[in-house]
């Protein structure tokens, strides 16, 4: 390390020095070099170039150009710099103390004189002049390092730019054209089975997705960096970050809800023959018991005496009407009309199919009893004959004036169950077998 000399308070270099600056910086070129033409060639740079931007990306790419210009200068002046160095050290294998001198302000003191940098507005965020403070100034004087931290500084913000809005162009763009494709066969099936704007919730979603994919692709080509969301860790790697894919999520999930529903209609059309035929059925057999209820009424009125017998509705009308309606509808394939209402029609069906076999067990409930008490009678009676009771004259008295009320009309089943219970209690006591006393055990020895 040579001592303090006439270089701006900059040690003076040796030789050993200048060769090993002068190697780093080539080298340091040659990369700034690569990386800018690089950058020249990205192909999210010249989408960017090429599109009609709006909103953030529109300003932030107008000061990503002037930087990209400013870069360039730079590297010139970097460049020229460097030329005049290797030009110095190249007149005299062993510089002498004048060219070290001159070398040392080349290659460590503020050697480049570059106009004042500054922007349109928003160019700010690459940090244009480090300096800007002060007076305004036509020119700034820079040492090579701190001309290569600028360039490195901007080319990294530049290309963090670049990369993100390259980056949501390649995710984005195609995940909605899928979608879209996805979104245009559910809109046929949608139609095939009667799902329409105006007619069915559904049909509308499909409306409002649609409206929705196409304002998002409009939005993603026009200003990408609106669609990206930074890395929170800090990443250094350019581009740290992905695609906000909020939107994009939510009208996929929307689409996956609309296409259950339509599937649902068209698991509606597929069986609504089979559920129809059932919805006959059981309305018919309901109707069937209603008419057995009516008959059976009108019987129990007949022949049963002093019992309240409920009175028997007529067939379910509207019921019926709506099923003819239900009808109509697979008859003009309107499937989304006709799920919900044979959901509805299946189960009023069933309540009315109920409701039918209560009313008849209701109405029969009188002649039930009476068959009951009949069969008892008869168990009795059958019983009292296997102990050779049945000639007995109370039983036979108590038998015939229950079965006279049994088996007259109209029966008087309270008086019926009455005289029941007297052959029930006349027979339990003849068949109670008598306890001899002792004086009958007695005279039978």
């Amino acid at each position: 390390m040579g001592a303090p000399g006439p270089t701006g308070g900059v040690p003076v270099m040796d030789r050993d020095e200048v060769d090993r600056a002068l190697a780093r910086l080539g080298a340091e070129h040659e990369a700034i070099e690569t990386s800018l033409l690089a950058l020249q060639d990205h192909a999210g740079r010249r989408l960017l170039e090429g599109a009609e931007l709006t909103g953030t990306t529109k300003s932030r790419w107008a000061s990503a150009e002037h930087v990209i210009t400013l870069l360039w200068t730079h590297f010139d002046a970097y460049t020229a710099a460097l030329r005049t160095a290797r030009e110095l050290r190249s007149r005299r294998r062993w510089p002498t103390r004048e060219d070290l001198v001159e070398l040392t302000g080349l290659l460590r003191g503020p050697a480049v004189t570059l106009p004042h940098t500054t922007g349109p507005s928003g160019t700010a965020a690459f940090e244009l002049s480090p300096d800007i403070t002060g007076p305004a100034r036509l020119s700034e004087q820079l040492s090579l390092e701190e001309l290569v931290g600028r360039m490195n500084r901007w080319y990294a913000q530049t290309l963090d730019l670049v990369v993100a809005a390259d980056a949501v162009w390649s995710a984005l763009p195609a995940r909605i054209d899928l979608l879209s494709a996805e979104l245009q066969r559910t809109r046929s099936l949608a139609h095939s089975v009667g799902v329409r704007p105006g007619e069915h919730p559904a049909g509308d979603d499909l409306e409002r997705i649609t409206d929705e994919l196409t304002g998002l692709r409009t939005a993603v080509v026009s200003d990408p960096l609106a669609f990206w969301s930074p890395a929170r860790s800090g990443s250094s790697a350019p581009g740290g970050g992905r695609p906000d894919t909020g939107r994009y999520d939510r009208a996929a999930r929307a689409l996956e809800d609309v296409r259950r529903d339509i599937e649902a209609v068209l698991a509606v059309r597929q069986d609504a023959e089979q559920r129809l035929l059932h919805l006959r059925d059981m309305l018919s057999r309901a109707d069937r018991t209603l008419t057995e209820a009516r008959e059976a009424r009108g019987e129990v009125l007949a022949k049963i005496a002093a019992s309240e017998v409920p009175a028997v509705s007529g067939p379910a009308t509207a019921l019926h009407e709506q099923l003819a309606t239900a009808a109509d509808y697979r008859r003009r394939s309107q499937w989304h009309r006709l799920s919900p209402l044979l959901d509805t029609l299946e189960e009023r069906a069933e309540d009315e199919l109920m409701r039918a076999r209560e009313s008849l067990t209701a109405v029969t409930a009188p002649l039930a009893v009476r068959a009951e008490l009949r069969g008892r009678l008869d168990a009795y009676k059958a019983k009292v004959a296997r102990h050779g009771m049945a000639e007995d004259p109370l039983l036979t008295e108590r038998y015939d004036a229950a079965r006279r009320m049994l088996w007259s009309a109209p029966c008087n089943l309270r008086a019926a169950e009455q005289a029941v219970l007297r052959y029930q209690q006349a027979a339990a006591e003849v068949l109670v077998p008598r306890q001899a006393g002792p004086e009958d055990r007695e005279g039978d020895g």
